[in-house]
């Protein structure tokens, strides 16, 4: 069972793993998780951010180091970590990356259910999945190929690999569902317990 924390949102981990190289204003922080892409995985705006950094202080993971001002922009917070930031930062870590945990995806739950839909209507609805799917992934390809050009190192964009893999494991699944939901077993073994339900309904 996942450890209850004190501030649990994903984006809060984020954040105490930016400031681990060193103290940031929370604008800088919104700044480098989208130059790292890590916003594809991780969903925050401005106003969030802001609230989630107001929760880690309260927390005594992060402080206040010093207000930055500048004429041309307004005064600017920078936060520091601190050492139970650290030890947070390391236990959180350790305990998403070693234990597996179910999340429940939509996906999981439409599938549990796909039986009540029509096989062609089934095959239909996949295929479009399928190209979502595709499509996706292509996406993600370009964008860690550009990203990696600019420099960054391999290992803060390893997420992205992850959701490719997912991707790839998907579309192998939904393809070898299709065909199943194809076959003429199946077909006649669905209208065999839809047909003779609807006849027993409209009695």
């Amino acid at each position: 069972m996942a450890k209850r924390r004190s501030v649990g949102n994903p984006l809060a981990l984020a954040v105490l793993a930016n400031l681990l190289l060193e103290p940031l204003h929370p604008y800088e922080m919104g700044r480098r998780l989208k130059e790292t892409g890590k916003d594809r995985n991780i969903k925050y705006n401005r106003g969030s951010l802001y609230m989630v950094v107001e929760q880690l202080r309260k927390a005594g993971f992060i402080a206040e180091q010093e207000t930055v001002r500048d004429t041309a922009r307004p005064e600017r917070t920078v936060y520091a970590l601190t050492d139970a930031g650290r030890v947070e930062l390391d236990d959180w870590m350790r305990e998403l990356v070693a234990k597996p945990e179910h999340e429940y995806p939509k996906f999981g739950v439409a599938l549990s259910l796909l039986g009540v839909l029509e096989p062609t209507v089934a095959v239909g609805l996949l295929g479009e999945r399928l190209a979502a799917l595709d499509r996706e992934a292509e996406a993600i390809s370009r964008e860690t190929e550009s990203t990696l050009d600019q420099g960054v190192l391999w290992v803060f964009l390893v997420e992205e690999n992850y959701r490719l893999a997912v991707l790839d494991a998907e579309r192998r699944f939904v393809t070898t569902l299709i065909e199943a939901l194809k076959s003429t077993d199946y077909v006649r073994a669905w209208h065999e317990m839809f047909d003779e339900g609807k006849q027993t309904w409209e009695r």
